[in-house]
Order: structure tokens, then C-alpha cells, then sequence
């Protein structure tokens, strides 16, 4: 038998550096893990005892803490709460200016919510492609101008924000009072990021989100990915049809 040639050292560097070139020299999660490091020993107890050093104990984090960004007084009608998200000065934190009013029916059996307002919205919420998309699916989905109540869960454009991280700063309070001033029939939700603030968390699993509990009582959702990523995707489109169609066969 043959004896197979070992390895030779430049061609296991060129492998090396294919793999670096493919991207696949790291596994990104929250933080970079190198693949080709030599792994730490565990430090257990023992080998703490053994090295003369005690293990340290591990700090759980602690938890985030909620923000009332009502300040206490929350607005008791649509029209009041209308006119906090436009001028309220602790509502985020560069101010009022800039920010993006719900448009529609008040009256409106269907609401439809996004996470943020488009980069170039300034009188007219979604006044851009996403909102002509929006418009042409709606129209197709059998809703006249009349028929639904369109919101943005956060007051500007903010294409960097964690959904997560959102919620925690006091706009998943602000989305469900919200919902509860629109009282809705049902709601339509449009974006990556939006689940979070609609009270959807990881350790719920992956189950998808069907209702929404607000302080008013429960409203059918469906949720869709972001009208950016459906511009983006045609696949999307089709999925999100299906999704309706279901949705409205239940």
C-alpha cells in the first residue's frame, strides 16, 4: 500500500487562507469566536483550589431598567396621545423636531404598524417606496384609504435600532398604549425588529406572535418581515400573501 504524501506546510497555509478569504474563519454571533484559537481550560473550583486562587462566583446581569417615557401622564385619547408624539421633549432623545405623526382612519377597523418611518418622511408617514408598496399591497388586499390606521412604533427614522433594546427603553409602553387608544379590530406588523416592542421576547421561543394583549382587551396580528426587505426580496412578497390568506381564512 501506497503511503499518502503528508500534508505539505504551504498548502495547508493556502487552506488556511481559502478559508479566511470565504469568510468563514470566525462565527459571528454577538461576538466574534476565533476557530483557530487553542481553547482555554475551564477553571473549575478545583483547579482554582490548585492554582491557589478561589473561583470567582458569576454575576448574573442585572435586569434593564423600564423607562416611562410618559413621565407619569399618559395620554387619554387618540387625538391627545397625537399630539404628545409630536411635541413631548423626553419621547426620544434628539427632540421633537423631526418626528413622524400616525396617518389613516382613527375609525379604521385594520391597524398597520412599522417599526420607524422612512429616511426622507416628513409631514407624510411612509411617504416614500415603502409607503407606495404599502399602498399597492393594501389596495390589492382590498383596503381603501379609508380602511386602515398606519403608525410607527418608534417617532423617527432609525435604520440602527435594536428592537430589544427599544423596548426596553420605554417604546414597547408607548406601542401598547397606543393600540389601546386605536382599539383595533386587527393589526398588520411590518419590520425585523418590531416583534420586541410589540411584547415578543427570545425566551418565547419561535412560535409565531397571533394576538396581541393591550390594556383594552386582545387584537388579532400578523406579522410580516420589513417593507424594505420585501422590496428587496420578491420571495418575500409571495410568503406574505400566503401569510394573509391564511391569516383572513381563520
Amino acid at each position: 500500500m501506497t503511503q499518502a504524501n503528508p500534508l505539505d506546510p504551504r498548502d495547508f497555509a493556502a487552506a488556511l487562507d481559502w478559508w479566511r478569504d470565504a469568510g468563514v474563519d470566525c462565527d459571528f454571533a454577538d461576538d466574534a469566536t476565533d476557530w483557530l484559537a487553542e481553547p482555554e481550560a475551564e477553571k473549575t473550583p478545583e483547579t482554582a483550589a490548585q492554582s491557589g486562587g478561589a473561583a470567582a462566583p458569576v454575576a448574573k446581569p442585572a435586569a434593564p431598567e423600564k423607562i416611562d417615557l410618559f413621565a407619569g401622564s399618559r395620554p387619554s385619547d387618540l387625538a391627545a396621545f397625537h399630539e404628545w408624539w409630536l411635541t413631548a421633549p423626553g419621547l426620544d432623545p434628539i427632540g421633537p423636531r423631526g418626528r413622524v405623526a400616525p396617518r389613516g382612519n382613527p375609525d379604521a377597523d385594520l391597524m398597520v404598524l412599522v417599526t420607524d418611518p422612512e429616511e426622507n418622511d416628513a409631514e407624510k408617514l411612509l411617504s416614500g417606496p415603502q409607503g407606495r408598496l404599502l399602498d399597492r399591497m393594501l389596495t390589492a388586499m382590498g383596503f381603501g384609504e379609508q380602511d386602515f390606521y398606519l403608525a410607527s412604533a418608534l417617532p423617527r427614522h432609525m435604520p440602527l435600532a435594536e428592537g430589544s433594546a427599544m423596548a426596553d427603553a420605554g417604546y414597547h409602553e408607548v406601542l401598547m398604549h397606543h393600540i389601546a387608544l386605536k382599539a383595533p379590530h386587527k393589526i398588520i406588523a411590518f419590520g425585523a425588529n418590531i416583534l420586541p416592542l410589540l411584547g415578543h421576547n427570545a425566551a418565547q421561543g419561535t412560535k409565531p406572535l397571533r394576538e396581541i394583549n393591550h390594556e383594552r382587551g386582545r387584537v388579532p396580528l400578523l406579522v410580516s418581515e420589513g417593507l424594505d426587505s420585501l422590496m428587496a426580496m420578491p420571495r418575500l412578497k409571495a410568503r406574505f400573501w400566503r401569510r394573509w390568506l391564511e391569516w383572513t381564512d381563520d
